[in-house]
C-alpha cells in the first residue's frame, strides 16, 4: 500500500472523523467563550491557544485530504466548502480586515460536512431549492395581493400601518411571522369589526399553507435522496457479487483445464 493510500485510509477511519468533529465542537465553544469579558480576563491566553491549535488541525486535515485524493479532492463540493472556511480563518483579522475575526465562528459550519446526517439534510435542501423557489414566488405574490387589498381597505383607518403599499407589505410580513399580529388586527377591528376575516384568511394562506408546502418539498427531496442512496448501494452490492461470481467461474475453468 502506497503512502497516499495509507493517508486516505487513515482519514476515512471512524476515529479520525470523530476526532475532527470533537475539534470543531471545542473550537466553536472556545470562540463563543471569547465573547465573554469575564472568561477572557481569566482564560484569554488558553482560549487563544486552543483556537490556534484547532486552526492548525483544520489546515493539516485539509492538506492531508488534498495529498490523499489529489484531483479527486476538487470533485467533492464539501471539500471546497471546508477549504473556503479554513481559508477565511487564515486571513489576518487586523486593521481593515478586523471584521474577519467575527467570521471565525464559521468554522462551526464544518460540522455540517463532518456529520453525514447533517450533510444529507443540507443536500436535500439544495435539491429541493427549485421547488422552494416556486413556493417563495407564490408567497410573494400572495403577500403583494393582500397588501394591495389591505391598503385600499384599511389605509384610512390605520394609516401608520396601511397608508401606502410599502407599509402594508411590511405589516403583512410582520403578521406572517406571527410577530404581535393580534395587536395589528385589534387596531383595525376597532374601526372595522369584520376585518378579522381578512386577517384569519391571510394567516392561513401565508403561514400554514406555505409552511406545509415547504415541509412537503423538503421531505420529498429527502425521500428521493434516500431512494437514490439505496439504489446506489444495491448497484455496488450487485457489482461486488458479479465480480465474485466471475472469480469463481474463472477458478472453476482453471481447475477444469488443469484436470484435463
Amino acid at each position: 500500500m502506497s503512502r497516499q493510500e495509507r493517508v486516505r485510509s487513515a482519514l476515512e477511519t471512524r476515529f479520525v472523523q470523530r476526532a475532527i468533529i470533537v475539534v470543531i465542537l471545542v473550537n466553536a465553544v472556545t470562540i463563543g467563550c471569547e465573547t465573554s469579558s469575564y472568561l477572557m480576563e481569566r482564560l484569554g491566553g488558553t482560549l487563544h491557544a486552543i483556537d490556534r491549535i484547532a486552526l492548525a488541525v483544520f489546515v493539516a486535515e485539509i492538506a492531508a485530504r488534498l495529498y490523499a485524493y489529489r484531483r479527486d479532492f476538487f470533485k467533492d463540493p464539501w471539500n471546497w466548502f471546508d477549504t473556503v472556511i479554513v481559508v477565511i480563518a487564515l486571513v489576518p483579522a487586523t486593521g481593515p480586515l478586523s471584521v474577519m475575526r467575527a467570521l471565525r465562528i464559521l468554522r462551526a459550519l464544518r460540522l455540517v460536512s463532518a456529520v453525514p446526517s447533517m450533510r444529507k439534510v443540507v443536500g436535500a435542501l439544495l435539491t429541493a431549492f427549485p421547488g422552494m423557489a416556486s413556493i417563495v414566488g407564490l408567497l410573494i405574490l400572495l403577500i403583494y395581493i393582500a397588501a394591495v387589498i389591505a391598503t385600499q381597505l384599511f389605509g384610512d383607518v390605520v394609516p401608520e400601518r396601511f397608508d401606502e403599499l410599502p407599509h402594508s407589505l411590511f405589516t403583512l410580513f410582520q403578521i406572517m411571522t406571527g410577530d404581535d399580529w393580534g395587536t395589528v388586527a385589534k387596531e383595525v377591528m376597532e374601526h372595522k369589526p369584520w376585518a378579522w376575516v381578512f386577517f384569519i384568511a391571510y394567516i392561513l394562506m401565508s403561514t400554514f399553507v406555505a409552511l406545509n408546502l415547504f415541509i412537503a418539498v423538503v421531505v420529498n427531496a429527502m425521500n428521493e435522496a434516500d431512494t437514490e442512496a439505496e439504489v446506489s448501494q444495491l448497484k455496488d452490492e450487485l457489482a461486488t457479487l458479479h465480480a465474485k461470481l466471475d472469480l469463481l467461474l474463472a477458478r472453476e475453468q482453471a481447475g477444469t483445464s488443469t484436470r484435463r
